[in-house]
């Protein structure tokens, strides 16, 4: 097993090396996004494979859910190849250019990172949109998709290397490890620093934890989505009401979906009525403090504070009431995991000291959390969310797969 990933990682360096141009690149992308249209059927068939899997090993509905591909489903994963086609291409484009008072012409142009390693779980998609991305960001990849996709991350990787031979292109660009076993995982992280540059982990977290403990390559990505929304003393209760539905509850199994809800003591009577009504009646589970407790004629249970830092990943939500903004923006940066913090506010100053001060990779104003997507961003999709503290931050698209190098020229300068 170990000298089949290293075939793959030489396979994957030779691939890198190769300079594609812009038109090139697209070519691949729109043949790729042919192939799935008129391959629908087989994609189908192989996703069903999956599914009939997942149901005998009686996994969880919404893990099955996040595995279950449909006609609509695949002309998302369509639809998301053609803006990716669409967007720049982020390589070889001058960023910065200066000359020095000592003769240098210095130029910072962007680059490939190189070869990327991705380890992800269950949504099929996300071989489509990382294949994708990587390629027309000039980097090849190495995909390592969970045991219950199996199948459906296969057909549509086979069907993104068709594409590449067509072209006559390298197919090595996009390799997909057809191993189901969990030991490959372990390899990858500890074997391949000579072949892969970075490694994206997009799941759960027992996952993401894995990659940091084990991996002796760069890691991006994020660990838990502890995101909350705070409703503000100066909110509008009709935004407060609509934004805080859907952060929580358009879908509560995403990253990005809010966890704990902080309000303002001074709005709690007014407001804490008509916004928990909604959830609870969406069939919310509701976990407050005490002043909660007393203000809420629903059911709440009390929160301990253990509580403030969840990741529910289901419609289960905490709430706490704090004296003023800085004691919301301490909460925050205390028990979130600087993923994405919203606030609800019509004061535009207490919303910029907020924005600012808050520690997270994406801050919101008067905006549901749920936008925290690469798509939404318009980076035409995402590898992933990252809340390093070096960048990249945030959603992780077509520009945030590159880095760069310094390019200088003299006149046959040297220095003294």
């Amino acid at each position: 097993m170990n000298n089949l990933l290293k075939n793959i990682g030489k396979k994957s360096k030779k691939a890198f090396s190769i300079q594609l141009d812009t038109k090139k690149k697209n070519k691949v992308l729109k043949n790729y996004l042919h192939l799935i249209l008129k391959n629908k059927k087989l994609i189908l068939s192989e996703n069903l494979k999956d599914i009939e899997n997942a149901n005998k090993k009686k996994l969880n509905d919404n893990l099955v859910e996040r595995l279950v591909l449909t006609n609509t489903k695949i002309l998302d994963i369509v639809n998301s190849i053609e803006n990716i086609i669409k967007l720049k291409d982020p390589t070889n484009i001058v960023l910065e250019k200066w000359k020095r008072p000592n003769g240098l012409s210095i130029s910072k142009v962007s680059i490939p990172i190189g070869v990327i390693g991705v380890i992800y779980e269950s949504r099929p998609n996300v071989t489509s949109d990382v294949a994708s991305l990587c390629f027309k960001s000039g980097n090849s990849v190495i995909l390592k998709g969970g045991a219950e996709a199996f199948y459906s991350n296969r057909i549509l990787s086979k069907l993104f290397r068709r594409s590449l031979k067509k072209n006559k292109v390298d197919e090595n660009f996009v390799q997909f490890i057809d191993l189901k076993k969990r030991k490959v995982v372990d390899l990858l992280l500890t074997k391949m620093n000579n072949f892969i540059d970075v490694i994206i982990p997009r799941g759960g977290k027992s996952l993401v934890k894995k990659v940091q403990k084990l991996s002796s390559i760069p890691t991006i990505g994020h660990l838990e989505g502890v995101c909350h929304t705070y409703v503000d003393k100066d909110a509008n209760l009709k935004i407060a009401k609509k934004i805080i539905y859907n952060a929580k509850m358009r879908n509560t199994a995403i990253c990005g979906a809010t966890e704990t809800i902080l309000l303002h003591e001074k709005i709690v009577k007014k407001f804490v009525n008509p916004i928990f009504k909604d959830l609870e009646n969406g069939g919310c589970k509701i976990i407050g403090d005490n002043k909660i407790i007393k203000s809420y004629n629903g059911k709440v249970q009390k929160a301990s504070i253990n509580d403030w830092s969840k990741e529910y990943l289901s419609p289960i939500v905490s709430v706490k009431t704090v004296k003023n903004l800085n004691e919301a923006i301490n909460h925050i940066n205390k028990y979130g995991t600087m993923h994405t913090d919203s606030i609800i506010t019509r004061n535009k100053l207490t919303a910029r000291k907020f924005l600012k001060e808050v520690k997270s990779s994406i801050a919101m104003h008067n905006t549901s959390t749920q936008f925290a997507d690469g798509g939404e961003f318009g980076f035409g999709g995402e590898v992933g969310i990252s809340t390093n503290t070096l960048p990249p931050r945030g959603p992780v698209g077509l520009n945030q797969l590159v880095s760069y190098k310094y390019q200088i020229s003299s006149n046959g300068k040297i220095r003294n």
